[in-house]
């Protein structure tokens, strides 16, 4: 029975792994960001999408864990949807501290443990805790990442890592390993 790469080269489609996922990615960001199903737009969004897309999946080999799936795109738009919500939970914690008359914060460096084994996961995870205010990642060594934390609750590794991780790591989990 012939290999999956074997029918690919017979069939003369050849396209690197993690590219239809990224290329998708891309393509639906452009149409999201102009906001307009112009045909000009869509020419450019086709061939800008197309471009990234080749050269970032067969210049790095870190697109090659994005497998597309419905389970992938379900869970990626799951986490979407819990990193908004988490980022309009963090607006509204720092306009509390920003308008209370007493700033009554703890602010300190923990340490917290991550589950996710592939690099596009960490770093997305790396970057979901970044984006979301009052909390910034500092450095990444092996399984745990060092989380400068605006209001310290807790200094335990597990307990900080459900805290500050764990909305996240689900769902990065299932899409990205």
């Amino acid at each position: 029975m012939p290999s999956a790469e074997e029918k690919r080269q017979r069939t003369g489609l050849v396209l690197p792994t993690g590219f239809a996922g990224l290329w998708l990615l891309l393509f639906c960001l452009w149409l999201i960001f102009n906001s307009s199903l112009a045909l000009p737009i869509l020419a450019t969004g086709v061939v800008a999408a197309t471009a990234l897309a080749w050269i970032f999946t067969t210049r790095s080999t870190v697109w090659h864990y994005v497998r597309l799936t419905p389970r992938t795109l379900y869970h990626f738009l799951a986490y979407t949807g819990v990193f908004f919500v988490e980022l309009v939970k963090a607006n509204v914690n720092m306009l509390r501290y920003v308008y209370s008359p007493r700033i009554d914060i703890r602010p300190g460096i923990v340490k917290i443990r991550m589950r996710l084994r592939s690099p596009i996961g960490r770093l997305a995870l790396a970057n979901s805790i970044a984006l979301t205010p009052g909390s910034l990642v500092m450095d990444v060594e092996d399984d745990a990442l060092y989380v400068h934390w605006l209001d310290v609750r807790t200094t335990d590794i597990d307990e900080a890592s459900e805290m500050i991780a764990g909305p996240f790591e689900k769902h990065l989990g299932r899409v990205f390993g």
